[in-house]
Order: structure tokens, then C-alpha cells, then sequence
């Protein structure tokens, strides 16, 4: 199956445990791999035949500023879930507390999701998150 990555998709957000991240808020970065069939991309050169990334941007960003969560495998699971939607057969999310309140600790943490299209979400041919 084909993919398309998208990485280093930037917001701040008011996700996390303590209620300082809850109030403070913090930057999050998602990294996206959607599986879509292009070969129709490849031979029409319409962006109708894929997968319109732009609108895939555009939508995690905006759930990372309204929603709230405590944890961020919450949001990766609502990231999922919002690009499954659009019809990709599946989908992995990597979703990165870029400084995490953590004394001593200059690392990120990430978590790293991978889920499939069920029977149950509507198939559509193109990509139309509506944000």
C-alpha cells in the first residue's frame, strides 16, 4: 500500500497530567503516515485522486488548541480517529510533548500509534477533512 508522511505538524495545546500543563499549556509536534491507494494520483495529476494533506494540517492543529486531554495518548487516539475519517485505510500518529515538566529531563516524549480504517467508517475517494 502506498503512503504519504507528514511531518513536524506544530501546536500548542493545554494537554497533559498536572494542572500547570492544564492552564500553562505547551507545543505539541505530530508526525503523520497515511496509507492511501495513489495510483490514480500518479496517473491523473489531480489532487481529487489523493490524499489532501493540507487539510490533514490544518485539522490536528486545530484539535491540539480546542481539545483537552490528560494524556496525550488521548490525542493521538482522537488524531487517528479524525484522519481515519477521511477515508485513508490506515493511519500512524506520532505525537511529541516537546518539553515534557519532567526535573533533570531535556528530552521529548512521544507516543506512537498505528490504526486501521474499521468496516464501520465511511470509505471516501479523496480527502475532505471539513475544518
Amino acid at each position: 500500500m502506498d503512503s504519504i508522511q507528514v511531518t513536524g505538524i506544530r501546536a500548542f495545546g493545554y494537554i497533559g497530567l498536572l494542572p500547570e500543563e492544564q492552564v500553562l499549556g505547551q507545543w505539541f509536534e505530530v508526525d503523520l503516515t497515511v496509507w492511501f491507494d495513489l495510483v490514480k494520483a500518479g496517473e491523473s495529476d489531480r489532487i481529487e485522486d489523493t490524499y489532501d494533506y493540507r487539510s490533514a494540517v490544518l485539522a490536528v492543529q486545530q484539535l491540539i488548541k480546542t481539545e483537552r486531554f490528560a494524556l496525550i495518548e488521548k490525542l493521538a487516539g482522537a488524531i487517528a480517529t479524525l484522519i481515519l475519517e477521511s477515508g485513508v485505510e490506515q493511519v500512524r500518529v506520532r505525537v511529541t510533548k516537546l518539553a515534557a515538566p519532567i526535573p533533570d529531563f531535556d528530552g521529548k516524549i512521544s507516543v506512537d500509534i498505528t490504526r486501521r480504517r474499521s468496516t464501520s467508517l465511511p470509505c471516501s475517494t479523496g480527502s475532505s477533512l471539513g475544518i
